[in-house]
């Protein structure tokens, strides 16, 4: 393994060419301010979108810009529930029909864990 080993420079870790003539895209440094008093700012492309809000990098606290810049408030939809959803399919007179059906069936034995035992016991001696 050592005869074929690379002499000199290692693969990758120097480069010569230098840097006279490259132009760095335009950069801004914005800061932001963490509600535990933490202060830290970080390096954007001047053509980026600033996000107004940032996570600290020591607390992990929602950090805002120190400029002032505040982010813009979404409109929340309310949660639909179970019963939102059901109420856009049926009205209230349609759903207490619906109930008094199956409290009947229930009554009758014809619905819940008494309608399983029934239905086994009719098989087995038919």
């Amino acid at each position: 393994m050592a005869d074929r080993s690379l002499k000199g420079t290692g693969l990758g870790a120097k480069s010569f060419e230098d840097e006279a003539g490259v132009e760095f895209a335009a950069r801004q440094e914005v800061g932001y301010d963490c509600p535990r008093e933490h202060h830290f700012s970080l390096v954007f492309s001047a053509e980026a979108d600033i996000p107004p809000v940032w996570e600290c990098p020591r607390c992990g606290a929602e950090s805002l810009r120190s400029d002032g810049e505040r982010p813009e408030l979404k409109e929340e939809k309310p949660t639909r529930t179970h019963w939102d959803m059901l109420r856009e399919r049926r009205s209230i007179a349609e759903l207490e029909d619906l109930l008094a059906e199956r409290l009947n069936l229930l009554r009758a034995g014809e619905l819940g864990s008494t309608a399983f035992s029934r239905n086994t016991r009719s098989k087995k001696t038919a």
